[in-house]
């Protein structure tokens, strides 16, 4: 087994994170040491080539063998050097021992109590940072593996001294920078203690680092903050917030000296409380002085969008709409937490909670804002086109135009409003690029006689490992629904169905590169595009998807069984299938009752007709996989309870993208064109987008759908995109700047002739 982790490509860690936006740390790595996840998060030791043996969790650098003597010292000798006489000191969290080692330089120092509460950490450092935790096993400390929390709970007014060695507050680190634990470190401390915690960046965290100045001012009789350099922590900076429980203790003066120090001296400890102008400016009178970058807003120009959904492809859209700073934006979910989530690293964003189905609340919440941006399950948009005719709102989807939307448009023309749909990736991007090659062959004299587009979400081959070749980036159901969906389109100029039963056995080899092995099956309806692309000429137009070779079979093998059935069956109802096994549901569904493993796969094999014995073996292991023949008992879901939401639930936790792993997504337009001389040529335009494995990074369908629908947002903001009514980018005057905009954030399509 070679050793990988998702921080690092092409030879290079990247501490990439969204508590330091726009920025990112990068080491050199000579070879991966350490790759773990433990109970609490992904712990990795690396080698690097310069700052010797790293250690990061969750995606952060915590310590090099290099530069951490800056940050323990500082940490550590602050309010040690400070405090007349410590003798108890207790360390939460610091399970790499640096923080301990740096305690134990103090001579009046009797005993040290360490309590981390990832054991991960702590094993991992003795084996790979011996230097920073051989002290761990002195008689004088004791290791304590617990929340940090309980411990001080159970431990009032016993130290002279705390200090917190805290990673970022996001994760299990997101409770030590709140008011609850300083008020137990407080009621932990003796007379006199005095407390150090990890303080953030100046740089980047000044209004966090404001929060706990002003917190902590109330709760201790003295309360500073100081800071150190150290190269590889964000912007090569680190603070500390210091509190003492004596009224007029001076914390910035040491009174004992210190041997063994690498950074500490008696003048740096007195020079680390000087805090540059932009840092006293906002600690001492809250103003923040430091550069405004970017566009200014502009007097008289605020727009205000309501945003509906934090789905997968939420952010992208969300990201490029607070781009400007005119724009404030609104992030509405039916739980909170959902909308704050996505709203906490994002300026000028309100999250707020909101019911759809409330109508009244609906069209208060639409009625405040400019335009709502609708990426809720389409089934709800037609209410939130009511609500926004009513209040005179304009609307963007990413979704189809569906007849409950279409019949809005006369009343949307009358209010006023736009309506703006289809445009994400597909439907969206595939449109932009449609009509703009179709518009080029028909100016030229030319007839689009064949028009074929296949788009298709996927996992990236390495990432297309289990046996349907697939993994969910969005909404399980939704995608499973969707391959039931009957399929319409022309082929050579005669009409054609297909029910959604047979849609599988449809599917078809696609060549686009030799590098895939993609088959393609039509998707919907794809007759009226004859109409909207305005090629009547065309005898084939055929709109539909892309899977990996193999995904269909097992598709057609889970419909034949039974199981992408989403009617509600007495027997599975909560009551009487919450006892039922995988296996006994799928006997009951082939009409067999209590039979044995051979027997239920020969029937398995008689209802699905398998093509080949090759494939026989592949469906079935498959399903195996799933554990649709095993005794686990599964959580029965669906309201009421079905088979299909049963299954999703399978699904969802097995076919998960795990970290490090990328998506793909596959777009192509097929033209054959004849023109005026009889001559023929096939055109084809191409997107081929693999998403990031960066900590933070969009999927490539996140990017593809949420981008396009920020972007229109913005046009319609800015009268680019100002008819009034229901529309979709079908011409010229839509597609045309909405494309421009596309492509300036580099993303296009490829066209070629073949």
């Amino acid at each position: 087994m070679v050793l990988t982790h998702h921080t690092i490509q092409d030879g290079w860690f990247r501490e990439i994170s969204p508590q330091w936006p726009g920025q990112a740390m990068s080491l050199k790595v000579v070879k991966i040491l350490h790759v773990e996840k433990s109970l609490y998060q992904d712990v990795l030791v690396f080698e690097s080539e310069t700052y010797g043996n790293v250690l990061v969790l969750d995606g952060v650098i915590q310590c090099t063998e290099r530069d951490e003597f800056s940050y323990q010292e500082m940490i550590a000798h602050l309010p040690l050097a400070s405090h007349p006489n410590p003798q108890k000191v207790l360390v939460i969290g610091g399970g790499d021992g640096g923080v301990v080692r740096e305690v134990l330089k103090h001579n009046t120092v009797e005993e040290v109590v360490l309590c981390d509460i990832d054991e991960a950490v702590i094993r991992v450092s003795k084996q790979f940072l011996p230097h920073m935790s051989e002290l761990l096993d002195d008689s004088r400390v004791t290791v304590h593996i617990g929340d940090g929390f309980a411990f001080l709970q159970n431990h009032e007014a016993t130290y002279d001294v705390i200090i917190t060695d805290s990673s970022d507050p996001v994760g299990p680190a997101e409770s030590l920078f709140q008011k609850p634990y300083f008020q137990l470190l407080h009621d932990a401390l003796r007379e006199g203690g005095h407390i150090s915690t990890q303080g953030e960046c100046l740089w980047i965290h000044l209004p966090l680092i404001k929060d706990l100045h002003e917190m902590t001012k109330n709760l201790f009789q003295v309360a500073e903050y100081a800071f150190t350099t150290i190269p590889t922590y964000p912007s090569g900076q680190i603070g500390f917030v210091l509190c003492s429980k004596e009224a007029g203790r001076d914390l910035r003066t040491p009174v004992r000296k210190l041997e063994g120090c690498r950074y500490w001296n008696e003048d740096v400890h007195r020079a680390a409380f000087m805090l540059p102008e932009f840092g006293k400016a906002m600690l001492r009178e809250g103003k923040n002085i430091l550069p405004v970058l970017g566009k200014a807003a502009t007097e008289g120009t605020r727009k205000k969008i309501l945003l509906l959904g934090s789905g997968y492809v939420a952010r992208p859209a969300a990201e490029y709409i607070v781009r400007n700073p005119n724009n404030e934006l609104t992030i509405a979910c039916r739980t909170l937490k959902s909308a704050q989530d996505l709203a906490s690293s994002l300026p000028r964003t309100t999250p707020i909670s909101l019911d759809v189905n409330d109508a009244s609340a609906l069209e208060a919440q639409v009625g405040a804002h400019d335009l709502v941006v609708s990426l809720i399950p389409y089934t709800y948009h037609a209410q939130v086109i009511r609500a926004a005719i009513a209040k005179k709102t304009h609307v963007v989807t990413t979704s189809y135009v569906s007849p409950s939307m279409r019949e809005l448009d006369e009343e949307a023309k009358k209010a006023g409003i736009v309506v703006f749909n289809e445009i994400g990736l597909d439907p969206g991007i595939d449109h932009l690029y449609a009509v703009k090659t179709i518009d080029e062959v028909h100016a030229k004299g030319g007839k689009v006689k064949e028009f074929l587009s296949y788009c298709g979400g996927l996992p990236s081959p390495p990432a297309s490992y289990n046996p349907l070749g697939y993994k969910f980036s969005w909404s399980s159901r939704g995608v499973l629904l969707a391959l039931l969906n009957s399929a319409a389109y022309y082929e050579n100029g005669q009409e054609a169905t297909i029910s959604g039963q047979d849609l599988m056995g449809h599917a078809q080899p696609y060549y686009i590169s030799p590098a895939y092995a993609f088959v393609a099956y039509p998707n919907r309806d794809s007759r009226p595009f004859r109409e909207f692309y305005s090629i009547p000429e065309a005898d084939t137009v055929i709109r539909g998807t892309l899977r990996y070779q193999g995904f269909p079979e097992f598709i057609k093998a889970l419909v034949d069984l039974g199981w992408l059935d989403a009617s509600e069956k007495d027997w599975l109802s909560e009551e009487a299938g919450k006892q039922l096994t995988f296996s006994q549901i799928t006997q009951r569904l082939l009409g067999l009752e209590g039979a044995d493993d051979s027997t239920l796969i020969n029937k398995i094999k008689s209802v699905c007709s398998f093509k080949s014995s090759a494939e026989e073996s592949r469906i079935i292991a498959g399903l195996k996989w799933i554990g649709l023949l095993s005794d686990i008992i599964p959580p029965l879901r669906g309201n009421p309870v079905n088979l299909l939401d049963t299954l999703c639930g399978r699904l969802e936790s097995l076919m998960k993208y795990e970290p490090g792993e990328a998506d793909l997504v596959m777009l192509q337009h097929k033209f054959v064109v004849e023109w005026s001389d009889g001559k023929r040529e096939t055109l084809t335009s191409t997107l081929e987008a693999y998403g990031s494995t960066l900590p933070g990074g969009h999927s490539a369908m996140a990017l593809l759908v949420g981008l396009p629908c920020g972007i229109a947002t913005q046009l319609v903001l800015d009268g680019v995109l100002a008819t009034p009514g229901v529309h979709a980018p079908y011409s010229k005057d839509f597609c045309d700047p909405l494309r421009v905009a596309l492509e300036s954030e580099g993303i296009t399509m490829v066209e070629r002739v073949e």
